[in-house]
Formats: C-alpha cells, sequence, structure tokens
C-alpha cells in the first residue's frame, strides 16, 4: 500500500551510537560536520553554514585575509550581477557613432570610450577580487580625466548626445566600483576603516565630476553656478583671506559661543534635574526661546553687544543652549529605575548617583547635543555677521561678494564653512566613540 509513510530508518553501524545526551548533546559539543558540496553548504551543529560573500583571493585558499570568496560560477551569472556594466559597455559602444557635438576631431573622442570598454570588460568578465577593484577604480577615474579634457581641448555644443552617452558610461561605472567597495569586507580593522572612510570621498568626487562635466558642457553662466574648477583656483589665490575670515567667525565666535552655550546648558540641566519645579517652569520657556528666528536675534545681539565678535557669539550662544538642556535633561532620566534602586541599596547619595550612573547613561544624549550644535554655531555666527560686522568674517564676505557678483569667492567661503563644520563634527564623533565604547551601537 502507498501512502504518505516515512521511509524505513537503515540502521549503520559505522555511525557513532549516541548516548544519554542524543544529538542534542553529540552535535553542538563535537561540532559534528556531514558531507558537504559546493550546491550543499557544510552543516555544523546541525545548522548550514553559510559563509559571508566577500572579495579577492581563489576560491580554495578564500577571499582576503584567508576569508571565504563569492565567486561566479558561469558566464550568466556574471551577466546577472553586472547590469551596470552591460549598460555602459552598450553606451560606450554607442558613442563612437552618435555625435558628439565637438568642433573638430581628436584622439581623445578615440581613447575616452576605449579606456570605457576596457572598465566595462574588468567589471564583467573579471572575477571580482581586490585586484580587479583596484582596477575598476584606475580605469574609470582616468575616463573622467579624459572627459573633463575633452571640455577643455574641444567647444562641445548642438546635440552632443554621444559625449553624453560617455559621461553616462563612466558614471554607471563609477557606481559599480562603489557599490564593488561597499560590499567589500577585509579582515584587517585599519584596511577596513580605510575602506569605511574612501567611500564618502569617492562619492564626493564624483559629484564634483559631474558638477563640473555639467555645468561646463551645458555653458551654465558662471554667475549662475561656478564649476568647482574655478572654485578651485579661487581658493587657492585667496588663502589669506579665507584664513582671515576663518579665524574671525570659526575660532573667535564660533568656538567660543559654542563653548559657553554647550557648558551653560549642561548646567542648567543639572540644576533643572535637581530642582523638579523648574521642569515644568524653564522648560517650555526654553522651547519657545529656541523657536525664534536667528534673523530676528542678531540684530538685537549687535545693539548689545557691538559689531565684532562678541555679538556673534551671543547669537551662537542662545543656539546652542537649550539643544543642550532639552538633550541633557532627557538623557538624564534614561537611567532605569533598577539600577537606581541598586544606588540607593548601596547607600548612595544625588551626587554620587549622578556621577556614576546617571551621567554616564546620559553620554549619548549629551554627544548627540553636542554633534547638533556643531553645525548650529557655525550657521549662527555667519547668519549673524550679516547684520553688522567689521570688514572680515565669512558672513560678511559672503554678503559683500554676492552685491560684487564675486559668486565664485562665495562658494569657496561655503567651501570653508562646510568643511571646517564637517572637521568638528567629526571630531566630536571621534570623542564619543572614545567616551562612549560601552554603548551597545558600538560594541560591534
Amino acid at each position: 500500500m502507498v501512502g504518505p509513510f516515512p521511509p524505513p530508518r537503515i540502521f549503520d553501524p559505522t555511525l557513532p551510537t549516541l548516548g544519554a545526551g542524543g544529538a542534542a548533546a553529540l552535535l553542538p559539543n563535537s561540532r559534528c560536520k556531514l558531507p558537504s558540496g559546493r550546491n550543499n553548504p557544510p552543516i555544523i551543529g546541525g545548522r548550514r553554514s553559510y559563509p559571508p560573500p566577500t572579495w579577492g583571493g581563489s576560491p580554495r585558499s578564500g577571499g582576503v585575509g584567508g576569508e571565504p570568496t563569492a565567486m561566479f560560477h558561469n558566464w550568466g551569472a556574471r551577466m546577472k550581477r553586472s547590469p551596470l556594466a552591460i549598460l555602459a559597455f552598450v553606451l560606450a559602444a554607442a558613442s563612437l557613432v552618435l555625435p558628439t557635438g565637438a568642433d573638430g576631431p581628436g584622439t581623445l573622442f578615440f581613447v575616452a570610450p576605449a579606456i570605457l570598454f576596457a572598465t566595462a570588460a574588468v567589471g564583467l568578465f573579471v572575477t571580482p577580487s581586490l585586484a580587479s577593484l583596484v582596477a575598476l577604480l584606475v580605469l574609470v577615474h582616468i575616463a573622467a580625466a579624459c572627459l573633463i579634457a575633452l571640455l577643455g581641448s574641444f567647444t562641445i555644443s548642438g546635440p552632443a548626445i554621444g559625449y553624453g552617452c560617455m559621461v553616462v558610461s563612466a558614471w554607471l561605472l563609477a557606481w559599480l566600483a562603489v557599490q564593488r567597495l561597499a560590499a567589500l569586507r577585509l579582515k584587517s580593522a585599519g584596511a577596513q576603516r580605510f575602506v569605511n572612510l574612501a567611500l564618502p570621498v569617492l562619492f564626493g568626487a564624483w559629484l564634483l565630476i559631474l558638477w563640473e562635466i555639467v555645468v561646463r558642457g551645458f555653458g551654465v553662466p558662471t554667475i549662475l553656478l561656478p564649476p568647482p574648477s574655478m572654485i578651485a583656483g579661487r581658493i587657492a589665490g585667496s588663502v589669506p583671506t579665507l584664513w582671515a575670515d576663518f579665524q574671525q567667525t570659526f575660532l573667535k565666535a564660533a568656538i567660543a559661543g559654542y563653548a559657553i552655550g554647550c557648558g551653560s546648558g549642561f548646567i542648567a540641566a543639572i540644576i533643572v534635574d535637581r530642582v523638579p519645579f523648574l521642569r515644568k517652569g524653564l522648560l517650555p520657556i526654553g522651547n519657545l526661546v529656541a523657536a525664534l528666528p536667528v534673523v530676528g536675534i542678531a540684530p538685537i545681539m549687535v545693539m548689545w553687544f557691538g559689531s565684532y565678535w562678541q555679538s556673534k557669539a551671543a547669537v551662537v550662544v542662545i543656539m546652542t543652549f537649550f539643544p543642550m538642556l532639552v538633550n541633557t535633561v532627557a538623557g538624564l532620566a534614561a537611567s532605569g529605575a533598577m539600577e537606581r534602586d541598586v544606588m540607593r541599596t548601596y547607600g548612595s547619595n544625588y551626587w554620587q548617583t549622578l556621577v556614576k550612573l546617571r551621567l554616564p547613561a546620559a553620554m549619548p544624549f549629551i554627544f548627540n547635543a553636542l554633534k547638533i550644535n556643531s553645525t548650529l554655531a557655525l550657521i549662527g555666527a555667519i547668519v549673524a555677521e550679516f547684520f553688522g560686522s567689521p570688514i572680515v568674517g565669512m558672513g560678511f564676505r559672503i554678503s559683500a561678494e554676492v552685491g560684487r557678483m564675486n559668486v565664485d569667492m562665495v562658494w569657496a567661503e561655503i567651501f570653508v564653512a562646510a568643511l571646517a563644520g564637517s572637521l568638528s563634527y567629526g571630531l566630536i564623533t571621534l570623542i564619543e566613540r572614545a567616551v562612549t565604547f560601552w554603548h551597545p551601537s558600538y560594541r560591534a
């Protein structure tokens, strides 16, 4: 009779006899490994073990640092995994027959597609590895340099469809390279940290490359949007002016106001936590003051403290005080009731509990406020300089150069401000990691 019955169990005398613990005791202790193959991953402890895909190495020796490697098994799989390379290859081929819009023939119009062909071939046919990834990155940036050089060597106008195909092809290949770089997993912590830092750098570099090509290719007036090369030239030629403005705005007004605002907000949060009725009286007023527009506060501070950096620092104090106050109060309430009960059991007073339990628990909140205020401080100092300042300062320079139509100088000041804000934010993040290393978000 045929029916849904389980197959008979066959006894194999070569297998070991399980003791009182049974299979549940044998597998976790002895790490029993069942036969495995390419289509049958190893079973360890009764569970299938799938290694994470990594780049580099050989299929037998493992990836970079001895890690396992995800390999393509056939050409069809490679095609499915590289649609960006296929599309880039097609666009590079189309650029050879479509009009480029150039005013004359040139060798670069054949060199650029050839480099794109080679880059697409690396992304499509070469097995992903660390060496192929480096080759992909080098080739795609050489292609980008050729495309920018074409803009300087020829006047590209009219229906430049072929040139546009080359630009899109290079962008797709750069996307593929960054995508594979993001999937890279290295055994060395330092090398992996370098890769993590290289990702935003490459992404930002390609934004600048596309900005340069689009602005110069479409002939956008520089008064509306100058290309990055023009901004870089202005930065290189105006270093003394930019340094004086940076000192006035960032090193004096922003840092002084940031330190006073964050410090006073932290002290006020301790007082609010110690005196409970202030929580209901001060915090609503703080939310009201935090909503005041900086363009309304800045003229008043200029009248009170003068047109020098002290008035800008006062604006920064007002902008940074209440974010620190609110975040610190929330952080002091983040410690658990069980931990506070343990401190009371040990006979700890308020200050001992504050220093040993509540402040460490509040550190993530405090550093969030510090990071938020690091950008607010610079913004507040720059905006405050629009309403009266001496003949130096980033805000003053932006306001004056806009009136003179020197937009490249305005963008140079914006670049310096963005760089200073990003570096200060990154420095606070590094300090946060060193102080709050115990936090679950950093345990990995």
